[in-house]
């Protein structure tokens, strides 16, 4: 990772603290695209000019290209309209928006935040997600589209319901942006 992505990821690690400990979180529009572009939008505001913005040319991970952008805004509309009541729905929500990937860069961070608060608002729960492994979560997310089973189970094994918990959300976050290849300096 080069110094000035590193640079980055530290900015917006500390935005996301911020996002948390100002309170603003709570005023995030849950479960929906726009509630998602206003993660995004805080988490890497003055850092990439497409804070906030959705995509308009098609990106890939490796041998996986994520949606098409001639579909992606029917398919951020139908996401959006996906069911949340149970927590198998939620994470089926959370999976499409993974392969949706509506963003150039930051999806993983912005989504994990956004899959939170519907944990949150719908099931009383969060995901811990310092006890959940680099490695198992991605191996999981990478399975994800064909099949959700690993990455529920692995989800499900790591609720908690204390959301109020300054301690296990930073933690979290910290997590979610190690999984993206941030380390200290």
């Amino acid at each position: 990772m080069d110094l000035n992505t590193n640079k980055i990821n530290g900015q917006s690690l500390e935005n996301a603290k911020q996002l948390y400990s100002t309170g603003d979180i709570d005023k995030i529009s849950v479960g929906t695209v726009q509630g998602l572009q206003e993660i995004h939008k805080y988490l890497f505001n003055g850092l990439y000019d497409f804070a906030g913005k959705i995509r308009t040319k098609n990106i890939s991970k490796g041998n996986f290209r994520f949606a098409n952008t001639l579909y992606l805004g029917a398919a951020l509309s139908s996401i959006e309209k996906m069911p949340e009541q149970t927590f198998e729905q939620i994470v089926a929500k959370y999976v499409e928006m993974n392969v949706a990937h509506p963003f150039m860069e930051g999806n993983g961070r912005s989504t994990r935040i956004w899959l939170d608060l519907i944990l949150k608002k719908r099931l009383g729960r969060v995901v811990d997600w310092s006890k959940i492994s680099k490695e198992e979560y991605l191996q999981a997310m990478e399975r994800s589209p064909i099949n959700d089973l690993e990455i529920r189970t692995l989800l499900q094994n790591n609720l908690t319901d204390k959301v109020y918990d300054r301690k296990i959300i930073f933690k979290g976050i910290e997590q979610s942006y190690y999984y993206e290849g941030y380390e200290k300096e």
